[in-house]
Formats: structure tokens, sequence, C-alpha cells
């Protein structure tokens, strides 16, 4: 392993196992989504990390899906899952699920109620919780818990059959209803559920609970080191009591380790919230461009290479933090400045007449597609006496300060003429329909000609009227006005959903662009980088905002 950057804490945590003896062969990790819901820029962070200790250390790295709620759990969300994870750019070594397990963890649970480790408790889970006592109190024991063997192996047995109703009974592991840590008071292990499963069907009634799948899973797989979010510290004990009761000594424990969670700035990333997102129609489905979501950022035109640089770039930490989002846009506009070819697309657009041009000619000027980039080649762009400008390029009278077109002073085309403002038409309103200019013939650029050297402060871009392709362009911003909009306590997070998220317009762009393919990006050259939204057809051109050239937020919303 390169020793050229220093270690995070988890790759200390597994170079200190390795110095204490831990075979380097015997490494494995896991990464393990339920599939009730579509991953985020979180779950992001956890599969580069995961994915990216498995590429450091040569180790496999499954994907097991904790599909242990049927109520919430859809093939669908499995496939979206799969999908997310090998689009970030990563193969896994098995596909796994906890459902493939659910035998062996029923005998297991068999062997802890032979040993007297664990009951059927027939109490409502509103009884059973005020049982639990407080962080300061010990709670109260069953009035089942000591119910005997045969007794418990008998209802055990019924749950598990579909003779008992949801609710009725729960199977509890028998630990200490005075432990400290109040998931150590007797936890449920498995729960009665008559839903049917996604992949098992309707083959089982009973589920188990989280903390006891999730443990035992690893084992299973013989995950070496199985790392959580920091809410699941608690739960470390729990995780390795579990292991206690089935561990074979001549095979591999799993150690379970915490970092925090990077929370983004200007969004949620709650499941439940998201939901709630897509139900009350703020966004048109987890794929809408302004969710979190992967496949949100995927449809936004963020790259992978993007996504991987900044859950690299903010590191694993103990501590909870906030990243603002304007970090996650840096990281793609470091890339797609690489990636994407320079394209013309006029957003306002007001028609610009070049009175002294040729009214029947049409002329052909070479286009560099990306600078950035020396393989990327040019392309030809129709040129002609009607163009499409910006509208806010044009003023009919400025100050020196301004380097854009007004009466009297000169611009450059992009790749074009330097052309000189002349006049204007305007409607009734006073509202500017025409712009007249002049061009000169000489000053084409890349030409030899001196007049092509002159320098003029201003340069444009412009779309040939009669070969422009109409567009639909969607303008994306952060879905909430705040930084963090679940930290309102007294408030709604929906309470902070910015009403201008989204701003839909007609442009016009490059003929082109209608060749080209979903998901490359382009950068509308002065404005912004933009990809081709899947739901677009040749007939209806749809781009979505990726992000903007520079960030323009900051700005406007700094007091």
């Amino acid at each position: 392993m390169s020793e050229t950057r220093s270690l995070n804490f988890i790759e200390h945590i597994i170079e200190e196992d390795l110095r204490s003896g831990y075979d380097k062969e015997a490494l494995c990790f896991r990464f393990p989504p339920e599939p009730n819901g579509y991953l985020h820029i979180g779950h992001a962070s956890a599969i580069c990390l995961n994915f990216g200790l498995g590429l450091r250390y040569g180790a496999p790295v499954n994907l097991r899906f904790d599909d242990t709620n049927p109520a919430k759990e859809e093939q669908e969300y499995v496939d979206a899952i799969k999908k997310d994870v090998s689009w970030l750019g990563f193969e896994w070594a098995k596909e796994c699920y906890a459902s493939d397990y659910f035998q062996q963890l029923y005998q297991w649970a068999i062997v802890l109620i032979e040993q007297g480790k664990a009951y059927v408790d027939s109490q409502s889970s509103e009884m059973i919780a005020s049982q639990k006592g407080t962080p300061n109190q010990p709670g109260t024991n069953s009035p089942y818990r000591d119910r005997s063997v045969e007794e418990n192996l008998d209802l055990f047995e019924q749950m598990r059959s579909g003779a008992c109703d949801e609710g009725s009974h729960v199977l509890r592991a028998k630990i200490d209803m005075a432990s400290s840590n109040m998931l150590m008071r007797d936890p449920v292990m498995y729960r009665v559920l008559h839903k049917h499963h996604h992949r098992t069907n309707d083959q089982w009634h009973i589920y188990p609970m989280y903390d006891w799948a999730h443990g035992e899973s690893d084992y299973i797989e013989q995950v070496s080191h199985s790392f959580c979010t920091l809410e699941f510290l608690p739960h470390r004990e729990l995780y390795d009591w579990f292991l206690d009761q089935i561990h074979d000594p001549k095979l591999l424990r799993p150690k379970q380790r915490e970092f925090a969670r990077r929370n983004l700035s200007h969004t949620v990333v709650s499941k439940r919230k998201l939901m709630r997102l897509v139900q009350e129609g703020v966004v048109d489905g987890w794929d809408d461009p302004r969710m979190p979501t992967i496949s949100g950022l995927r449809r936004r035109g963020y790259t992978p290479s993007a996504i991987r640089a900044f859950a690299d770039s903010i590191g694993v930490a103990k501590r909870e933090n906030l990243i603002d989002v304007a970090h996650l846009e840096f990281c793609v506009r470091e890339d797609l400045n690489k990636l994407a070819n320079r394209v013309m697309a006029v957003l306002d657009p007001v028609l610009l007449v070049i009175d002294n041009y040729p009214e029947d000619q049409t002329e052909w000027l070479e286009a560099e597609n990306n600078p950035e980039d020396p393989n990327s080649g040019s392309r030809e762009l129709p040129f002609a006496k009607y163009l499409w400008m910006e509208r806010s390029d044009f003023k009919e009278s400025a100050n020196r300060k301004y380097f854009r077109l007004t009466i009297g002073k000169e611009v450059r085309l992009k790749n074009g003429y330097i052309i000189k403002g002349v006049s204007v038409d305007k409607d009734p309103d006073g509202r500017i329909t025409q712009i007249h200019a002049t061009y000169d013939p000489l000053s084409k650029s890349g030409s030899n000609n001196p007049e092509a050297q002159r320098k003029v402060k201003g340069t444009i871009h412009w779309v040939t009227r009669d070969h422009a392709v109409d567009a639909e362009v969607r303008l994306y911003d952060r879905l909430f006005t705040v930084e963090a909009p679940d930290a309102d306590k007294d408030g709604d997070f929906m309470d902070h959903i910015n009403p201008e998220s989204l701003e839909v317009i007609s442009a016009k762009v490059e003929p082109g662009l209608k060749e080209l393919s979903v998901g490359t990006p382009v950068q509308f050259q002065r404005t912004g980088y933009f990809v081709l939204d899947p739901k677009s057809n040749p007939d209806k051109l749809v781009f979505n905002r990726t992000v903007s050239l520079r960030d323009s937020w900051g700005k406007i919303n700094t007091p």
C-alpha cells in the first residue's frame, strides 16, 4: 500500500490490526444498504469508503442488501442501488442479501432460546417500551421473561408458521434490563410480519431486526471490518454480544467501527423526508436533478469521477460536520472543465442583424471543441447575416467598464468577426426586438490578416438564426434556502424550500447538439455546464444545468 498520503483513522485501525498479526488475505468489507429507497450523496461517501478500502488493500467488498423489512422494500430499489454502485465505478465481489441467511438466523435464534438467552414476549410494543426504563433508571422485566424453554420454542414456531397475528408476539434477547446501554435491555430480535417479501415471497412470517441480522450477516460472509455511521456506536455492544453467542473461534470475528456522517448543506438526506418531497410534488421523482440522490445527481450531469473526488476530499472523521454544497460543485466543475466540449447556446435570445453581411451567404467557421483537451478536435459552425445573441450582452449606452456590445463600440463574436453596434428596433412597449451591427470582413478569428489580430475587450457568443435549434433549458439551483433545513427545530424543513430552485426557459442552441448523446456533458460558453436530459428526444431537446461556471449563490445570498 502506498504511503504517499496520510492515513485516515479507519485506515489506521486496519493498519494496526495488520501489525497485530491480522492476515491481510482475510480482509473483507461490505456496503449494506436497505432497499427501501434510492441512494443519496451520503451513501456515495460510504460506497467510496468501503470500495476504496477494497481497492487499497486488494480485498473483496460485498454488496449486501439488508432486506429484513418487506413492508418497505422493493425490487425497484435493489435494481436502482446496483445501478448506482456500478455507475460510480465499483464492482462488488459478491451480491448478498440478509434474506439469504434467514434460515441460519432462525436456527441460531432457536439455540439462544434453548440456552435461556432469548424468550417470546406477548406484550404490546407500547408495554415493552414503557418497561425499558430511562438512561438513569433500570428497566422492568417482562412478565414473560421466565417462560420455559419449551413454551418459548412452541410459540416461536407458531410465529414462524404464520399462526400468530402481527404484533401478538416478539422474540427478545435476554440480556440485562438494568444495563446502562438502553439497547442491551432485552432487545427485540424478531417480529411477526405477514408481508410479501420481494425475494422469499411468503415463506417467512417472522423477520429479524437489524441488530440481530447485521452482525450475524457480517459473520456469515466473514467480513473483517464493518464500518457504520456514528449513530450505530451504541449498537456496537449489542453487535458484539450477539457475536459472542454464535462465534466459532476457528472463524474470523468481524469488528464494527464507526465514522461520522458528512452532511451536505442546502439539502436533506433522510429517506423519509426525501419521500415526502416526492409524494408532495415538490420534485418530480427520486431522480429529480435537485434531489441529493445518486440518480438525481446523474440526471443533473454530475460525473462519477467528480463524486469520487468529492468523497475523497472530505475524507472520514469521528465528528459530524456540514459540508458546503459549493465544495461538491467545485469538484464537478473541475472534472467537467476537462471533459466538456464548449458549445454555443443563447438562453435569452434577441435577434442580431449584421447589416453589411451578404443576405444570401452562409459560411462555416472553425470552433475548437475543448481547449483543455488537445485531442478534442474542432467543429464547424454556420455563420450568416441573422444571428441570435444574449439580450444581456447588449446595452444601448454604457460606461467604459462595459465590455459587451453597445452602440458605437466593438466586440468580437466568438470564433467569428469583430462587430460594431449601430442601432436597435423596438416594439411599441419599448422592448428591443432587433440589434443592428456591422462587421469587419478582415477580422475573422484565426486568419493571418492584421485586422484579425486587433484586440477588442469583449467577446460574446451567438448562434445563427436559420440553423439554430430550439431547446428547453432547465436551470437548477439549491433546493433549500438555508444551509441546514433539518436544524429548524421549531418549524418544518419544507418551510425552507427554495421557490426559485428551477427555472425553465426556451433557448436557441447550435445545430450539432441534435446529435448529442444523453449523459454527455457540454459547456454552454460563458454560462455553465449542461447535460441532455434522459427524457429528451431529437424533436424536443431538454438540457439540465449541472452547475454554473462560477458560484453565484454566495454572492446573491450573502447579507
